[in-house]
């Protein structure tokens, strides 16, 4: 029985993680410290195994169909600290720390906009998204 200090080995995430039909996996992105959600990307196996080799958030853009390296354009880098899988390996948390504002906004998160029980929408961020 291989363990480390986060537990006993169960298997590689490369062969865990579930990945769906167009070999993409979600990842919820958190800060590290503060536990706030940052946004929500995709990855394939080769943002994945970036992602894990470089200890920076690499994903898979489904709207350019190619790699994307978070900050690679902007320097708002997300450098991982943890990267953990839920219980059905459908889904992976990366627990971050953030360079910058993670939105492509400027706003800390991309979870900016509270939906109020009526379905009311409110800018809830930092104050520069204006939408």
């Amino acid at each position: 029985m291989t363990t480390s200090a986060s537990g006993k080995r169960i298997g590689a995430i490369q062969d865990l993680a579930k990945f769906d039909d167009k070999d993409l996996i979600c990842a919820v992105i958190q800060h590290h410290e503060t536990g706030q959600v940052l946004m929500v990307g995709y990855m394939n196996r080769e943002a994945l195994d970036y992602t894990l080799r470089e200890r920076r958030a690499c994903f898979w853009s489904r709207s350019r169909q190619k790699l994307w390296i978070k900050g690679e354009t902007s320097g708002n880098v997300l450098h991982v600290k943890e990267v953990r899988t839920d219980c059905d390996a459908d889904a992976l948390l990366l627990k971050c720390d953030p360079v910058g504002p993670t939105c492509h906004t400027n706003e800390t998160s991309c979870f900016y906009r509270k939906v109020e029980s009526d379905g009311s929408v409110f800018l809830a961020g930092d104050g520069v998204a204006d939408k």
